[in-house]
């Protein structure tokens, strides 16, 4: 199906100037509704809404394609506008979008949105293209200009060639020779929703390879399934294939060729750099191993499959700590309603907010046992998401020992060892297993792998959690000893213990010591601690809002819900961004933190209260300060945020 069967002059609005997002999408419904297409106009917006909750559909480059495929719909079809001036669209390259395409698929109406989404992806990366629409003069130019270069790049469709409708390619991608008849580069695109960037570095690709004069043929693995797939012909035949993927594709297939394997980002940005590292020679061989060890067998760096691992857990982790952390704050929030005391069973005293305070405990307990589970899975497959859940929940409660002195949970650092070690071990625990038996391959997942890696994993944190028990008394000690000198130090001190291992020994240790001084009368000494562990979420909340280019898109939205957990004293909400780059975070959140400490402790605030934010600021004393001493602490640790991280590619 052509793009200008589905495109009308009704859904065509040029020059438009929507002021943000919400206006785009709800100028772009109408335009789609005026098609004659749409049946539920409420459904559909639905749906696209959905679409865009999910990630944004801005690519970049100015242009944004949000997309729904729903029961809304009667029949295919597409709306355009352009937008001079461009409108936020929350786009990946944080630029303004000017050139928006909106699709409308029918539900169980097959893969039509996809096939044309990837159709636009694919003509839209065509830098003189995009100029001459956003210069058309009328709506007859504008669909003009897409007929031409639909004529030009599919010529075959013209003449019904369902091979390249099917495959959305040109006669030039699939042909592209060298004089023997081999194409000399193949390569594979990827992206983890598998539309937009998939076929943007498929486009940039060819393009490079056409003005480079080096036949390629490029395989996109999207949404509808993987295109244009390269054969075993191909494969031995050509000279490298160059991988662009953020998500697993099939390695083997390439054993013995050279590989290079990098982001689908890289394809889009550096592709002329690709092709000739692929013609220079200077590419390691791909020695595949099978699909389970396909990952420690490619070119990637140790340093990027940690990474990924990580962030594996990160991402599976990120909704218990937003929800857990929402539902506390509910909780602290019914009790300043209610007039409830503010003591130690502050967010417990009225029913109701009891209720949103257990859900909310019982969901934080879910959390460190999660990141830790699913960095082990990412390591090892499914043998490793039940060591690495265990460790992490032992890394919570403590060891299995009972009576074991000091023997306290070791936080989320605890988890983050337990994800990592139980994965490795496991992936070990297999290897070993790989000489048993064929016999007992059956019993290996359900018996061998879990018993023996429950053994080893229980170990390991039982040796763990004793030498954090241990740190935490000298920690203990240490603030003893320091109660007798600069109260500035001390609260500095306590404050930074508070931001480096939220729920580890140092926090555990810095807060027992701000609860035992409340009744002993040192009311100074709580706030400090209180304060100290406001500032790490309020500092990436601030960070992600006036500094988005050094965030991804999830870590953007997630940060908005770290105002309220930052306020509400629930620390845990920077566990997520400390976990995904501990060497930038937590120092800049640290030093943020002991900040707003001793400026806690110069200005002589002081707190009654064990916990609960700025739901018991009326018992702070000297709560301008306070504020000023938060507001600034925070500020500290946005600003060191910004310096360390690097921008996003």
């Amino acid at each position: 199906m052509r793009i200008t069967d589905l495109l009308k002059k009704d859904s065509i609005s040029l020059n438009a100037s929507p002021k943000d997002k919400a206006e785009a999408i709800d100028m772009l419904v109408d335009l789609q509704v005026k098609g004659g297409c749409i049946s539920d106009k409420e459904e559909y917006k639905r749906g696209i809404i959905a679409r865009e909750e999910h990630g944004s559909t801005a690519v970049g480059e100015g242009i944004a394609i949000p997309h729904a495929k729903n029961k809304g719909v009667k029949a295919p079809s597409l709306a355009a506008m352009t937008v001079p001036g461009g409108v936020d669209y929350e786009a990946l390259d944080d630029e303004p979008s000017n050139l928006l395409f909106m699709i409308a698929a029918p539900d169980g109406g097959g893969d039509v949105h996809l096939d044309v989404l990837a159709k636009l992806m694919t003509i839209l990366m065509d830098e003189d293209f995009r100029a001459d629409l956003l210069s058309a003069k009328d709506k007859d130019q504008f669909l003009k200009i897409i007929d031409d270069m639909e004529n030009a790049k599919y010529p075959d469709e013209a003449s019904g060639s369902s091979q390249e409708k099917s495959e959305g390619k040109s006669e030039s991608t699939s042909e592209s020779k060298s004089d023997n008849g081999a194409i000399r580069v193949l390569a594979v695109t990827a992206c983890p929703t598998g539309i937009a960037h998939t076929y943007m570095a498929a486009e940039a690709l060819e393009k490079a390879g056409k003005k480079l004069g080096v036949s390629i043929k490029v395989e996109t693995n999207g949404s509808g399934g993987a295109k244009n797939v390269l054969t075993k012909k191909e494969i031995s035949e050509c000279d490298g294939i160059i991988v662009a993927a953020d998500k697993t594709v099939e390695m083997e297939r390439f054993n013995g060729k050279r590989v290079i394997k990098t982001k689908v980002s890289d394809g889009i940005k550096i592709p002329e750099e690709l092709i000739n590292r692929i013609e220079s020679g200077d590419v390691p061989v791909y020695h595949g191993t099978g699909a389970k060890t396909e990952e420690a067998a490619d070119n990637e760096s140790f340093g990027r499959k940690l990474y990924k691992h990580l962030m594996n857990g990160v991402s599976n982790m990120l909704p218990f700590t937003v929800a857990g952390g929402i539902f506390i704050a509910i909780a602290f929030l019914i009790d300043t309603i209610a007039g409830a005391p503010q003591d130690a069973s502050f967010g417990s005293h009225i029913a109701a907010a009891a209720f949103f305070k257990k859900m909310g405990d019982f969901t934080f307990a879910f959390m460190i046992p999660i990141l830790a589970g699913f960095i082990a899975r990412s390591i090892a497959d499914r043998p490793g998401f039940l060591v690495g859940l265990v460790g992490g929940y032992l890394a919570t409660t403590g060891s299995t020992f009972a009576n074991v002195a000091g023997d306290i949970p070791s936080g989320f650092l605890g988890g983050l060892l337990a994800g990592f070690a139980g994965g490795f071990l496991m992936l070990a625990v297999e290897k070993l297993c790989d000489k048993m038996p064929k016999a007992l391959n059956g019993i290996k997942p359900v018996l061998i792998y879990p018993l023996v890696g429950l053994g080893l994993i229980s170990v390991v944190m039982c040796a763990v959690n004793p030498f954090m028990g241990m740190i935490n008394a000298g920690l203990s000690d240490f603030l003893e000893d320091m109660g007798s000198t600069s109260k500035i130090l001390l609260g500095a001190v306590l404050g930074a213990m508070m931001s480096i291992d939220m729920g580890g020994p140092f926090n555990k240790a810095a807060y027992v010591f701000g609860t035992a001084a409340i009744a002993s009368g040192n009311y100074d000494i709580m706030a400090a601690v209180m304060v100290g562990g406001m500032v790490p979420p309020i500092a990436i909340a601030l960070s992600t809002t006036f500094f988005k280019s050094r965030w991804t898109e999830d870590e953007r939205k997630s940060g908005l819900v770290n105002y309220i957990m930052g306020l509400s004293f629930i620390t845990e909400g920077a566990i997520p961004y400390a976990a995904s780059d501990p060497i930038r975070v937590i120092p800049s959140c640290a030093v943020g933190a002991a900040v707003a400490g001793a400026l806690s402790m110069a200005f002589g605030c002081t707190l009654m209260a064990p916990h609960g934010g700025i739901f018991v600021f009326a018992v702070v004393g000297n709560w301008a300060m306070y504020l000023l001493s938060l507001a600034i602490g925070s500020a500290v640790g946005m600003l060191l945020l910004t310096l360390l991280k690097k921008k996003k590619s």
